[in-house]
């Protein structure tokens, strides 16, 4: 008999990481639906995915308007859960998912790749059932807190499960041995951006002018852009940005998330930002990206990069041995769930049991 699981996400890098999941569970024979916040891209992702969703709410800027929405979220959720009698809820560190699962007694599994959400932290880890996060992640969760060999972007780039096509050449109409770079500017505005700014304008500007004189450059950017660089937008269908990094010469930007897909994918990475967490730390001793907390010297360093012709096999030659000590996170997490309860008892009994899925 199937069983019935909700993926919770608030950005789309969410509904990558669970959609290979989701694929794999209901193949056999479970139910699954995702609940999401209207936010960027994320719903237009599920539509071009083809993944059944329920809209949670508006995603709103700032912390006290997010704070001001809290309540009709975790109603709406409520209700959607009161609706699909769900018996897993799976989550980023989720507020109003760790309440209603807790509320109507669901096992909620949560994940974690952010070390500075201190205040979500403490406000959902107390009640969320299981803590699942890389070994890279530097936080302890001292009650059921589970660690996998390797991280997030792995739940949907790993090679067991991503292939890259070339046809995303002709949609940014590059041809085959043409060096681009993807370039990310972030809005600044999730709860863990507060106190914190990115490069500045001027910044932005030289940096996509240099390089577009040795490369094409595309941005992707959560927030408006300057007029002059506002042609520079990659217009490409939003579940083909993968292929496109994969295919790049460089990536560049203030986006962990793309920094840390970039890495996964063989693309030289440059991730320019002041909040560290474990798993970039754990990709520049890898030796996948270079990390940097401003913007000096870095423009210096992307034209290196652009230059150097064997820039790419040099990222990939380092990432064949950092794979060779992860798993298939994907396949993991279909165990533990598949396999609950009796899965927590094998894990925690024997942590390498995740070897396994290789």
């Amino acid at each position: 008999m199937g069983k019935k699981i909700i993926f919770d996400v608030g950005h789309p890098a969410q509904v990558h990481q669970f959609k290979n999941l989701y694929w794999e569970l209901v193949k056999e024979g479970w139910e699954g639906l995702f609940s999401v916040k209207d936010k960027e891209i994320a719903i237009e992702l599920l539509d071009k995915l083809n993944l059944p969703y329920k809209v949670v709410g508006i995603n709103e800027k700032g912390i006290f308007k997010k704070l001001a929405k809290l309540p009709a979220q975790i109603w709406n959720f409520n209700r959607i859960v009161s609706a699909f009698k769900p018996d897993f809820i799976l989550s980023r560190f989720s507020i109003h998912a760790a309440y209603v699962a807790k509320f109507r007694g669901i096992t909620n599994i949560g994940f974690a790749d952010t070390e500075h959400t201190g205040m979500l932290d403490s406000i959902t880890n107390p009640i969320i059932d299981y803590k699942l996060t890389a070994y890279s992640y530097e936080k302890e969760f001292k009650k059921n807190h589970i660690r996998y060999h390797g991280n997030i972007e792995l739940f949907y780039l790993h090679p067991q499960l991503f292939k890259p096509n070339p046809s995303v050449l002709d949609y940014l109409g590059v041809k085959k041995d043409e060096k681009y770079a993807i370039v990310r500017f972030v809005s600044w505005d999730a709860h863990h951006d507060i106190g914190h700014e990115g490069l500045s304008p001027d910044f932005k500007k030289e940096l996509v002018i240099k390089m577009s004189e040795h490369a094409r450059v595309f941005i992707t950017s959560e927030q408006q852009l300057q007029p002059n660089l506002e042609p520079f937008r990659i217009q490409i269908p939003v579940e083909k940005m993968h292929d496109a990094l994969a295919f790049a010469h460089l990536y560049i930007g203030e986006g962990g998330t793309m920094a840390s897909e970039a890495a996964c994918l063989g693309t030289p990475s440059i991730y320019i930002n002041e909040l560290d967490m474990g798993y970039i730390k754990e990709e520049a001793d890898s030796r996948l990206l270079y990390n940097h907390r401003a913007s000096k010297g870095i423009l210096d360093e992307a034209m290196t990069i652009i230059k150097d012709d064997k820039a790419k096999s040099k990222i990939n030659t380092n990432l064949d041995k950092f794979l060779s000590k992860q798993i298939n996170v994907t396949e993991f997490v279909k165990w533990f769930v598949t396999a609950y309860p009796e899965s927590v008892k094998v894990i925690k009994k024997n942590p390498d049991y995740q070897l396994k899925f290789k």
